[in-house]
């Protein structure tokens, strides 16, 4: 065996020494040992070697070069591949760790070789050698490459079986480098059951205005982390401050601090100490500023009164049946023991913790903004028969509430004060209240006056008429002060120094005078506030009223003459109405000159759209005491005065009442004004329209068939087809009544003119859109009529425009030059709205305008199509063989020669004027 294990050996020992293969590297080496490539080349040569061979070229090579990392790197490298797979206890471990720290004599400056190392050892569970081996890396690299080895040695320190103070000695030493990790050692510390240190640290971070949580934690979520450590575990946090720390918090947010006020009441209840609780809950109670915080701390503060209260009445249940086994042994002395029972007591406090909820949530609401009047008065409210409460709620309300800041009416909180009093008997109180009233500071002078105006209120209702009238009185005496004062130094008094002069307080002191005065000492309060110049029209016409009532009419006359004199347009129409139906009543027909004089004054001064009124009463006076031929005028100069969406309802009347006083004659002449009359004093087309028809209806009714008939013609020329239908139709039913067929084809002949008119109407608005829109072009410097790819977008411009002009090109206006003739629209093919008859006759129809002869035949139009002009709207008249039978001239009557007239002077709106000219006489 010996020689076979000698045989062994040798063979070992011949496969490490140089092969023939190795000769070339080996003298090369031999030349220059420290040649790394050539090293490097002879390793990777030796792939296929066996590893002892190949580690004796690694340390041969090292020998040489000691210094060279990539041997290094490769030789641990290889090593490591090597013991993948044994166990840790394996021989072969510390052979490779012992190389590690060989090459760590050289490397000490390589992260990676310690990183390699360390992850080596921690695979062998090596701890208190791969900590100190932790320790000796951060010793030996420079500190910009200790976040590598950190974040293995953090690994590390998570991983099993390395002790909890290891961990938190480590954590606080990577936290002098890392100070912004502390949210990580928090995170352990709760981890690992370490209350104490973790509710520590968060207090440091909190009191550290610097610090900022990279999980983007806000200051008030690292206060409620704190709260939950330190209530939830107050036993393992008993060397803190918790009462002063959560007190820091609250201080410091000013919303949102509900949980922090439950945390610190939860803190105390762990603790068993309840009565502290109880008054954390009622501080926070009577602290916080929002609803939400209420909500939370009453929830909490109900429950925690509940769990007493259940927890009382199951203690009470276990000694009551503990009691009833001793009782049979001795019963007395059962009943001389105290037991304890306070469930009625918290029973009590539950009761009245919930009866004070409104007046709890009504402070929470008044410390967000102690002057909301409102908010005061429903304060009040609560404590609705409990009238001490309600004193001293109103006593704080007047005290809290700063006018500038009020939101409300601060002068209410002061009056139902004083009502207050009023209500339940004290008068002398309540007049205390309102002294003191009208002495505090307010920021409007009507809330002053308010206050005084209640106080004169309660002493009339309760019959000191004396001492009412003497309060406004004192009110409405001037202060002293200098003669001249600018208006913004008379801004700058105070409000008491400026109430002298409010109105309501003078309506007030009228309203006295009036009930307990004289009639002199009532004109006197009336010309004070004349004086003052501070009236109104009602105050006018309140003054004008009593002096009426007092028989006194030229005083009240007077007094609307200078209630004239002070207003006007708007103001002094009800001034105007009030004197002139006064007058009328008073005088009648006695002083008719004066009476007219006054209506021409007010018509003078009076707008056109106030005037209607004061015409219609000045004509109604002048049919009631006047001539009824000065009414007739003054209608007519109504309907030149007034608007034009007034008039129609002016002839209405002025219809009526000529045809009561002067019969159809003045009647026709009226319509003919109103129908004929021109700009300014023209009517509306829908007005014009309107009495066309009533006219025709009218001489319809008397049997004037031809006058009917010329105002219906002279009617269509405003008369749209399709938006004037009930024309048409009144104008069609009277034809088929009245007329015969001419007169009925004229009708349609006439219909068919309008239709074209308007739309010739339409067409020359384009025309106009586009002339504007070539302008435009010019201006721009774009020529007209120029194609698509001569156009330059222009800001502003009309795109409809441009669309209509292209339009009206494409339709061929222009002619070839490109702009029409002056005065004409040269439309290709386009046939005007006045039919132009053969032979010079005379153009028909309403829309046909004055007689015009064709200068020149129109140039003929190939796509014209030839339309029957006598084709009615049904179409297919002239192409129906109708038989025609001639009527006796006995039928017509007298209206025979008429009816020839008409037709052989044709018809049309100038035709049918002319007949309406020559039958008005």
């Amino acid at each position: 065996m010996a020689v076979v294990a000698s045989g062994a050996q040798l063979r070992a020992m011949e496969d490490l020494l140089p092969q023939q293969e190795d000769l070339l590297y080996e003298e090369e080496l031999a030349r220059n040992p420290y040649n790394l490539k050539m090293w490097i080349r002879y390793i990777q040569a030796r792939t296929e070697a066996s590893p002892k061979r190949r580690y004796l070229l690694y340390e041969r090579a090292l020998r040489a070069l000691p210094g060279s990392y990539k041997l290094w790197h490769a030789y641990l490298s290889e090593r490591r591949l090597a013991v993948r797979g044994l166990r840790p206890d394996d021989v072969t471990f510390d052979s490779l760790n012992n190389t590690f720290e060989r090459a760590l004599v050289t490397m000490h400056k390589m992260p990676r070789i310690w990183v390699e190392y360390l992850q080596l050892l921690m695979e062998q569970r090596l701890v208190t050698r791969t900590r100190r081996t932790f320790d000796r890396a951060l010793a030996s690299l420079p500190i910009t490459q200790h976040d590598r080895i950190w974040q293995l040695y953090l690994k590390f320190i998570h991983s099993s079986g390395i002790p909890v103070e290891t961990a938190v000695r480590l954590y606080r030493r990577y936290l002098k480098l890392e100070p912004t990790h502390a949210e990580e050692y928090i995170a352990y510390l709760k981890a690992k059951g370490r209350w104490s240190e973790a509710a520590q640290k968060l207090a440091e971070l909190l009191n550290d205005d610097t610090f900022r949580s990279l999980e983007g934690k806000s200051k008030h979520a690292l206060w409620l982390e704190l709260c939950d450590i330190i209530t939830k575990h107050p036993k393992d946090v008993a060397g803190m401050r918790v009462d002063a720390i959560l007190r820091g918090g609250i201080r410091r947010f000013t919303d949102e601090v509900g949980r922090l006020w439950t945390s610190l009441a939860d803190y105390y209840i762990r603790r068993s100490m309840f009565e502290k609780a109880r008054d954390v809950y009622e501080e926070g109670l009577c602290s916080v500023l929002t609803v939400h915080d209420f909500s939370l701390i009453y929830d909490a503060y109900t429950q925690f009164e509940e769990s007493l209260l259940s927890a009382s009445m199951e203690q009470l249940a276990d000694d009551e049946e503990g009691g009833a086994a001793e009782e049979g042994d001795d019963g007395a002395d059962f009943l001389l023991k105290d037991d304890g029972n306070d469930v009625d007591l918290r029973l009590a406090r539950l009761e009245h913790l919930m009866n004070r909820r409104p007046e709890l949530l009504s402070s929470v609401i008044l410390r967000q903004n102690p002057h909301n009047v409102a908010e005061w008065h429903k304060r009040v409210k609560l404590f609705e028969g409990k009238p001490t409460k309600q004193i001293l709620t109103y006593t704080e309300a007047v005290r809290t509430v700063d006018p500038d800041k009020a939101t409300g009416k601060p002068h209410s909180l002061w009056c139902a004060f004083a009502k207050f009093y009023e209500r339940h008997g004290d008068v002398p109180n309540a007049r205390i209240i309102f002294q003191k009233a009208t002495e505090a500071r307010y920021k409007y002078v009507d809330d002053l006056a308010q206050v005084w105006c209640e106080w004169v209120e309660m002493e009339l209702r309760h019959s000191n008429f004396k001492r009412a009238l003497e309060l406004v009185t004192r009110v409405l005496t001037p202060p002293p002060r200098p003669a001249r004062m600018t208006q913004e130094e008379e801004r700058a008094l105070s409000v008491q120094e400026r109430v002298y002069r409010n109105l309501k307080l003078h309506m007030l002191h009228t309203d006295l005078e009036e009930s307990l005065g004289t009639r002199e000492s009532t004109c006197a309060a009336y010309d004070r506030i004349l004086e003052l110049r501070i009236a109104t029209p009602q105050v006018i016409l309140n003054y004008a009223l009593f002096l009426t009532e007092q028989k006194a009419f030229e005083d009240a006359f007077k007094v609307y003459e200078r209630g004239i004199a002070l207003f006007k347009y708007p103001h002094v129409k009800d001034i105007w109405s009030a004197y002139l139906v006064a007058f009328v009543e008073r005088y009648g027909g006695k002083k008719l000159e004066r009476a007219r004089d006054l209506y021409e004054q007010a018509i003078k001064d009076a707008p056109a759209q106030d005037c209607k009124s004061l015409y219609l009463d000045y004509a109604k006076l002048e049919e009631t005491h006047g001539l009824a031929r000065h009414a007739m005028d003054i209608y007519s100069r109504a309907l030149q005065a007034v608007p034009k969406d007034q008039r129609k309802s002016v002839i209405d009347i002025y219809v009526s009442r000529a045809s009561d006083f002067f019969g159809i004659a003045k009647v026709r002449e009226i319509y003919e004004s109103a129908i004929e009359a021109e700009p300014p004093n023209d009517l509306s087309d829908n007005d014009v329209r309107e009495l066309c028809m009533r006219y025709a209806a009218l001489e319809t009714k008397l049997g004037e068939i031809d006058r009917a008939r010329a105002i219906y013609v002279h009617g269509s020329a405003v008369s749209h087809p399709d938006r004037a239908a009930d024309f048409w139709a009144a104008w069609r039913a009277f034809e088929v009544r009245h007329g015969n067929e001419d007169t009925f084809k004229e009708m349609m002949r006439i219909l068919r003119s309008v239709k074209v008119s308007f739309s010739h109407m339409q067409i020359n608005s384009i025309v106009d859109a586009a002339r504007i829109t070539s302008r435009a072009e010019a201006e721009a410097g774009v020529a007209p009529g120029a194609g698509p790819g001569a156009k330059r977008p222009r800001e502003g411009g009309d795109a409809m425009a441009e669309l209509e002009a292209e339009a009206v090109a494409a339709m061929g206006l222009g002619g070839a030059g490109g702009a029409a003739p002056s005065g004409r629209t040269a439309l290709s093919g386009f046939v005007s709205a006045g039919v132009i008859q053969q032979g010079g006759d005379k153009e028909g129809g309403a829309a046909g305008g004055k007689q015009e002869q064709r200068k020149a035949p129109a140039a003929a139009n190939p796509e014209e199509i030839d339309l029957d002009a006598d084709m009615d709207d049904g179409g297919g008249v002239a192409d129906m063989d109708v038989a025609q039978k001639a009527v006796p001239a006995a039928v017509f009557g007298s209206l025979a020669g008429l009816a020839a007239k008409g037709k052989d002077g044709g018809g049309g709106a100038e035709g049918g004027g002319e007949r309406l000219k020559k039958q008005r006489t």
